[in-house]
């Protein structure tokens, strides 16, 4: 099975909602990165995940955003817009936190849910991998995807376990 089926699948999106987002970005000329999880599964072994977490280039996120929501169901919170179809459990969410903003710069093209998308420098997932696991507002089980996305990442990236901050590699051993 190719691995856009398989996703296809997994998400149960008979909308097709994942191509025809990719498209809505690509005709609107809009520069953006895969970061979290399906980052981290760029680089390393994948795991499932029914999340796609997005930044989008500072400059093309307004535009990108009024597109977003001619197409999809589109709801806004303080640091992120999620975007949504009925007939699809593929949940996306673009990440509007200021901290991701450089991550784009950095990106190169790699395999995700079958596409060939730009992702995030593995440094950039890391990092926000990093601010995911410290923050105190995100539920328990979220934070300990995180830190096995850390985990995952350190593995196989030895040289940037020095960027991880000492009290979360205390969590990992």
């Amino acid at each position: 099975m190719q691995t856009a089926e398989f996703w296809k699948r997994v998400t149960m999106d008979d909308s097709g909602f994942l191509p025809r987002l990719i498209q809505v970005l690509q005709s609107h000329t809009v520069r953006f990165a895969v970061i979290g999880g399906q980052g981290v599964n760029a680089f390393v072994d994948p795991l499932v995940s029914l999340d796609l977490d997005l930044v989008i280039a500072i400059e093309d996120r307004i535009r990108a955003i009024e597109a977003l929501s001619k197409a999809f169901r589109v709801d806004r919170f303080p640091h992120s817009v999620n975007i949504s179809e009925q007939g699809s459990s593929l949940r996306v969410q673009i990440r509007t936190d200021p901290r991701y903003d450089g991550f784009v710069e950095h990106a190169t093209p790699r395999d995700v849910l079958g596409w060939r998308l730009p992702v995030a420098a593995i440094a950039d997932i890391l990092q926000g991998k990093i601010w995911a696991a410290e923050d105190p507002t995100r539920r328990a089980s979220e934070r300990l995807k995180d830190l096995t996305d850390i985990a995952r990442i350190i593995e196989k990236f030895p040289e940037l376990r020095s960027s991880v901050p000492k009290p979360l590699l205390a969590r990992l051993a």
